[in-house]
């Protein structure tokens, strides 16, 4: 990622928009305390009941949030969309201004210098991800996830998109893939995934085609890991992939391969098959094992390139993290691949 700024970043940068909103006394209800979160993308402050996501004026191979106009449209974007799956969660955009006086205020009078995304807290005990690490997830929270997923895939139509349309887009992500990881990684062992994993999406290039021809893609929610699932009643899913229409064309048995994978890089390698497995049957559909295997190791080579991109970070956040976390994933691509037999 790289920052391009515009006008109003250079009168207001980015880090003086974060100081002005790591304040509490600027938000409506004066909250006691405000924490501050960075993430890649964006800058998220906790204030009691609400969060307040700012994004980063920061371009990739796949967004570019550098100038105004493209961040508002963004924020707007990422609510509309996230209320499919979270309902009142997403409460809509808020302004950031900038006064007479020159002065920074939220949603006040004057010019509008930055926009954000307005959000109810949820429940971070009911996280799926914390539920997995107090080992309290049980059938009956698992058969009300399959629920929530099955009615939302069955809900959605076909995504318009051709088969050969879909097969390239697995082959645009591994150049990507192979372009990042050569760059940062223990190029032997990343390597030999990349291979294996080309190899298998040639071998399974009429299977993935053949999802497309069936109408089984769909514009799904993109970025389905536990962190992203609450269970509440009813159950929100939320921050989903906002900002490329493209990406969010996937197959649910992609998605479900996904938290499948990111339930087992949490020691709980079961949740997995028996969510794909309850989803599935909702939806009358049955797939191949292969299928699942063929998304579980492209999911997890692509986490691990996004992993070692938070190294090019300016500021690299917890570089300590990253080179342990990428190899997880590649080792997970590994046993993947393994059961497909390439």
């Amino acid at each position: 990622m790289h920052a391009t700024h515009g006008q109003a970043e250079a009168e207001f940068p980015t880090e003086a928009k974060v100081r002005f909103l790591s304040e509490a006394g600027v938000y409506p209800d004066r909250p006691a305390t405000v924490e501050v979160v960075e993430t890649h993308m964006s800058w998220v402050f906790l204030a009691d009941e609400r969060a307040y996501k700012l994004k980063k004026p920061v371009a990739s191979d796949y967004f570019d949030f550098r100038t105004l106009s493209a961040r508002e449209n963004n924020c707007r974007n990422e609510v509309r969309l996230n209320r499919r799956l979270a309902g009142d969660v997403y409460l809509g955009v808020a302004r950031l201004t900038r006064g007479a006086g020159g002065g920074l205020a939220l949603d006040g009078p004057g010019e509008t210098v930055d926009w954000m995304v307005v959000m109810r807290r949820l429940p971070q005990d009911r996280m799926l991800d914390r539920l997995i690490d107090r080992s309290a997830l049980d059938w009956h929270e698992l058969e009300r996830l399959g629920d929530r997923l099955a009615d939302f895939y069955a809900g959605l139509p076909p995504a318009a998109i051709t088969p050969q349309d879909y097969f390239d887009r697995f082959v645009r992500d591994q150049a990507i893939n192979r372009k990042m990881l050569a760059a940062c990684a223990d190029a032997g062992f990343y390597e030999k995934v990349l291979d294996r994993l080309d190899a298998a999406l040639v071998a399974h290039a009429a299977l993935l085609k053949e999802r497309v021809t069936d109408g089984r893609i769909v514009d799904g929610h993109g970025d389905l890991r536990p962190e992203h699932v609450c269970m509440t009643e009813p159950i929100v899913i939320f921050d989903c992939l906002e900002f490329s229409d493209a990406l969010r064309r996937v197959d649910p048995v992609e998605e479900l391969a996904f938290l499948g994978m990111e339930c087992a890089m949490l020691d709980a390698a079961w949740v997995g098959p028996k969510l794909t497995s309850l989803v599935l049957a909702r939806l009358g559909q049955d797939v191949p094992q292969d299928l699942i295997a063929l998304h579980t190791a492209f999911r997890a080579t692509l986490r691990a390139r996004q992993t070692l991109s938070h190294l090019f970070d300016r500021v690299p956040r917890r570089p300590e993290r990253w080179w342990p976390l990428a190899d997880r994933y590649a080792a997970a691509a590994d046993l993947a691949l393994t059961k497909l037999g390439v």
